[in-house]
């Protein structure tokens, strides 16, 4: 016979059972709730793109958040295609959070670029916004001494926006340093010099040369360049504006061609400095000269260049920019006299 169950019995195993279900309940939500949250990768932002030379260009970016992780690895990654990553090119910033700043490297001239910040911890890598720019015209080239020197494209031409400061030929033969007046003025061989035998001119003006230095087959530009031809300056003179027909006369020839070539302002050339604008880049620079006699002459006045070529065994075409004028004067010049050089890219 079974055993009836009062109701006061059921009541009571009803409530145990409600208790049962509510204990389960809070322990299984509080395991829940006290759960650590999973990691994730870093939060950050990319700063914006400055200092953009032909090369070059500095950007960064500041980590707002770790993703629970430490952060193992911060820099930039950089591309030419519009969503860089870190199988691309990039920096290596130091670690942790906080604002960074990367140098960006071995870029080429005249190129779009894509760049953004990049951190990485154990979960993975995250990113900051994509910056897009735009390198400049300018790169740089360094001689066979160390030297290094900004360089300008114009037009189809790539020129040395520095004077030359080379004192050994390509092959690495000493060109020789003549600071006497009498044995300067009677070289028929290369030769150098600092304008007024003065070391400390050169890093600005580079060295006075003369032409026969720059006929030496030992050559006196970096490999991949060569002192430029009469043809070539004059092409640079047509592509700034001057006429075919002024570019092959001699004497002062076009209207503000050499304000476009000279440095602006008179931080180097003396006042007026006519039509300086610097427009293209070049960069002229007034290094003077060595005279017929040894002597030197037309610091802060003028700027004066040697082409390659000869128009007689004694005669050599030339180029001269001055303070007072924004024209370029062409004519020739006896070798034995010390010019500046620029170098054109082959």
């Amino acid at each position: 016979m079974k055993k009836k169950i009062s109701s006061s019995s059921l009541k009571i195993m009803f409530l145990g059972t409600v208790i049962l279900f509510v204990a389960v309940f809070v322990f299984f939500g509080c395991s829940e709730d006290s759960t650590t949250p999973s990691n994730s990768v870093p939060e950050l932002t990319t700063a914006e793109v400055t200092e953009i030379s032909g090369t070059t260009a500095q950007c960064g970016g500041t980590i707002t958040s770790n993703g629970g992780a430490a952060v193992t690895a911060r820099g930039v990654c950089w591309s030419t295609t519009e969503t860089p990553t870190v199988s691309d090119s990039i920096t290596r910033d130091s670690t942790g959070t906080g604002s960074f700043t990367s140098e960006i490297t071995g870029l080429a001239d005249e190129t779009d670029y894509y760049v953004r910040a990049y951190a990485t911890n154990s979960e993975g890598t995250g990113y900051g916004s994509v910056k897009e720019f735009t390198t400049t015209r300018f790169g740089t080239v360094i001689d066979g001494e160390g030297n290094t020197y900004q360089t300008i494209n114009i037009g189809d031409q790539w020129w040395m926006a520095e004077n030359l400061r080379v004192h050994c030929y390509r092959n690495g033969d000493s060109i020789p340093n003549v600071t006497d007046n009498t044995e300067w003025k009677d070289l028929t061989t290369g030769a150098c010099c600092n304008y007024g035998n003065d070391e400390l001119k050169v890093a600005t003006y580079g060295r006075l040369y003369n032409w026969y230095a720059i006929g030496d087959s030992r050559g006196i530009a970096p490999v991949g360049w060569h002192v430029p031809s009469d043809e070539e300056w004059q092409e640079l003179e047509t592509f700034l504006g001057m006429s075919q027909s002024d570019a092959e006369d001699s004497g002062y020839r076009g209207t503000d061609e050499g304000g476009k070539l000279k440095e602006s302002g008179t931080n180097h050339w003396y006042s007026p400095n006519t039509g300086a604008t610097n427009e293209s880049g070049f960069a002229a620079l007034p290094g003077g000269s060595r005279d017929g006699d040894g002597s030197y002459a037309g610091m802060g006045y003028s700027a004066l260049f040697w082409p390659s070529d000869e128009i007689n065994a004694s005669i050599v075409w030339s180029r001269r920019l001055g303070y007072y004028d924004s024209d370029i004067y062409r004519t020739g010049s006896m070798k034995h006299l010390g010019f500046s050089v620029r170098c054109v890219r082959d």
